[in-house]
């Protein structure tokens, strides 16, 4: 299986030497030092990565489409993607990224048996809105549209490179491009374990996204009454 694991990581320095040794038993390994001020990219190359290291902190979404450039330059035909928080189980890569037999983007979602027992309120309320959000603009059948564990054919991932969001709005956005695009989507359950790992979504990103809805919602609706 010609694989690679990209993991978006902004200090990061507590989990991100074991996640990736871990991640190394399956597959090759991708981290995007997001402008870390610790010390997330030398133990990541410590720890046996890749890593590209990006001068300041431009934020998840443009992360990840530094790992989707690097990965279609360098031939790899399936992407998983996964945090460097440590809540993501490494030894999940391979049945994740085998699911791509069956559709182009897997997501693996932490909502399809209930929510996880130890997730903070205000994710679980966060990310069941903008589940129900995306849900309703695309018609896809997703319960956690914000997990950050998913997998992604490269045959497609070309069209993820031009969306404008650098930030968390990325991921959502992946699911309305795969919706415009006619992209097979499928979920499958993961767990999650939750410890100390920080969140950095500000009041900022939460307007941001709040912004992107509107417009999308907008957009819908317009096109409903010309159609």
């Amino acid at each position: 299986m010609n694989l690679i694991t990209i993991i978006p990581a902004y200090n990061e320095e507590k989990t991100i030497y074991q996640v990736v040794r871990e991640s190394l038993k399956y597959s090759s390994v991708l981290v995007i030092d997001d402008g870390s001020q610790d010390n997330t990219f030398k133990l990541a190359k410590k720890a046996g990565a890749q890593v590209i290291s990006h001068a300041y902190n431009l934020g998840k979404g443009a992360a990840l489409k530094t790992g989707i450039k690097y990965a279609l330059d360098h031939g790899y035909e399936r992407i998983v993607f996964m945090d460097g928080d440590g809540q993501h189980d490494p030894h999940l890569i391979p049945s994740l990224a085998s699911k791509i037999n069956e559709a182009d983007l897997v997501i693996g979602s932490r909502f399809n048996h209930g929510s996880p027992a130890f997730m903070p309120l205000q994710r679980k309320i966060s990310n069941r809105f903008t589940t129900f959000i995306i849900s309703n603009l695309t018609g896809y059948n997703v319960t956690d549209s914000q997990s950050g564990f998913r997998a992604l054919s490269a045959n497609v991932a070309n069209i993820f490179l031009d969306i404008g969001y650098d930030d968390y709005i990325f991921e959502s956005e992946m699911l309305y491009k795969s919706y415009k695009n006619n992209i097979e989507l499928k979920e499958v359950n993961i767990p999650c374990n939750y410890g100390e790992e920080k969140s950095y979504i500000t009041s900022k990103h939460a307007l941001n996204y709040l912004f992107f809805v509107s417009k999308r919602i907008f957009r819908n609706f317009v096109r409903r009454i010309v159609s």
